[in-house]
């Protein structure tokens, strides 16, 4: 049993600290990041070539579910966190310190793509090494609950970066901060990884895996999740809808706001700052309302609402923008994320096969930010770009909500709660696919 569940949670979910930290630092400072590392003709054309690297990143975040997922279904969810959380922590000090365009030439582009190469490979088990951890220590009907604290760590980091670029933004002159100011928050950053690795040098393993007969090899895992292929596909359409809404409503946001809006720093500061304390409220409330009603009513009615109201709360915002306005649409968004992704964790623990719960889930999470969540930055510039609509961007996050509707109707068809109905209920031994049973002989 672990000894003290509040600290098992600051424990495993403070490498997310970092993680996030670090994402949205670099959506923040987009277009100084542009200017130093990716010089173009124009403020479009920069910044496309910056969150163009930021999704590249991203893109190894299916290969890092793999390899690492199968690593933490081998060895233990302890070892594993701790291995994400150093390569993780090597992509953070690799992007604040690399040397600018003007100083090293096309090597400073290269080597802050190979930081966010590591990053992107880490993160793609993080999130789903660090929710099942959650959910393998929770209290019994609590497993929403628990693993919603996954997502709300990321908004403390959130919060605290906002606060950073705030005071940053107050004590320095624009100029200086588009030139190297961007990088004290990066810094900061650096030294905030020995206390992380302090924390998660002191987790222990959790019960379930421990209590497990035998923990299956890495070939095996690799099989199991082939096998199970329907399920994380099911899996990474239900995580659509999270990964594109928080993508825009953190990285997004400021450079939508400064860019786009015509906002002043501050005020794209100021509204993102307070979405990450909405965020962090929304998460724990919606694990808990699934936890109680079921995931599929939750996934359901946000998607709904995310599907229809997008783009006309974007249309009303851009029409005549304004802080007010700006901050309602996000609180609206904020909404729909939080609620959505607390049901979300629970969810996809509940349906893949426990033997390989950190690949699978880890898996659907990574494909599902990779093609979908991290491109919310370069899809919503595009987009603008393109149609000369600033509204646009609603278009994008319309069609995310689409495969978490169809998923939610697939993987609960007339069922409230995973844990009394179909075969996805049990998905230990689910129809056609390799039980926990056939790994363990």
């Amino acid at each position: 049993m672990v000894k003290s569940r509040v600290g098992a949670i600051v424990r495993s979910t403070s490498g997310n600290f970092l993680e996030q930290f670090d994402f949205f630092l670099f959506g923040f400072y987009a277009s100084a990041i542009g200017k130093a590392f990716f010089p173009a003709d124009s403020e479009t054309a920069s910044l496309l070539d910056t969150f163009g690297v930021f999704w590249l990143g991203a893109l190894m975040r299916p290969v890092g579910a793999i390899v690492l997922g199968a690593y933490i279904d081998e060895l233990g969810r302890r070892q594993g966190l701790i291995v994400t959380l150093s390569i993780m922590a090597i992509g953070t000090v690799v992007i604040a310190f690399c040397p600018s365009y003007a100083s090293i030439g096309i090597a400073a582009p290269a080597i802050v793509l190979l930081g966010r190469l590591l990053q992107g490979f880490s993160a793609g088990v993080e999130v789903g090494g660090v929710s099942v951890y959650l959910a393998e220590i929770a209290s019994p009907g609590k497993r929403g609950l628990y693993a919603s604290f996954q997502s709300s760590s990321q908004q403390v980091a959130i919060f605290v970066a906002a606060i950073l670029g705030y005071v940053l933004s107050e004590l320095m002159p624009a100029e200086l901060v588009s030139a190297w100011g961007w990088r004290i928050p990066f810094f900061v950053g650096c030294l905030i990884i020995p206390l992380v690795f302090f924390l998660r040098r002191t987790l222990e393993e959790t019960p379930e895996f421990l209590a497990m007969e035998k923990h299956p090899t890495a070939r095996e895992v690799f099989a199991s999740a082939v096998a199970n292929w329907r399920i994380v596909v099911l899996g990474m359409m239900i995580a659509i809808l999270t990964t594109t809404t928080f993508y825009f409503v953190t990285v997004y946001t400021p450079t939508f706001g400064k860019t786009v809006l015509k906002l002043s720093s501050h005020d794209a500061l100021l509204v993102t700052l307070l979405v990450a304390v909405t965020n962090f409220i929304w998460n724990p409330i919606g694990g808990t309302v699934s936890d109680r009603i079921g995931r599929k009513p939750v996934l359901l009615i946000i998607a709904g609402l995310a599907l229809v109201t997008t783009y006309p709360a974007l249309y009303w915002l851009v029409s005549a923008p304004s802080f007010g306005k700006m901050l309602a649409v996000e609180m609206m968004f904020s909404f729909y994320f939080g609620t959505y992704s607390g049901a979300m964790l629970g969810a996809l623990v509940e349906i893949v096969p426990k033997h390989v719960r950190t690949t699978c889930f880890s898996l659907a999470f990574a494909l599902a930010a990779a093609l979908f969540g991290t491109f919310t930055p370069f899809a919503s510039t595009w987009l603008i770009n393109r149609t000369e609509d600033k509204a646009s961007p609603g278009f994008w996050l319309m069609f995310a909500a689409a495969p978490g509707i169809i998923a939610a109707l697939t993987v609960y068809p007339g069922s409230a709660k995973p844990s009394r109905g179909t075969k996805w209920s049990r998905p230990e031994r689910p129809t056609g696919l390799l039980s926990v049973q056939a790994i363990s002989h």
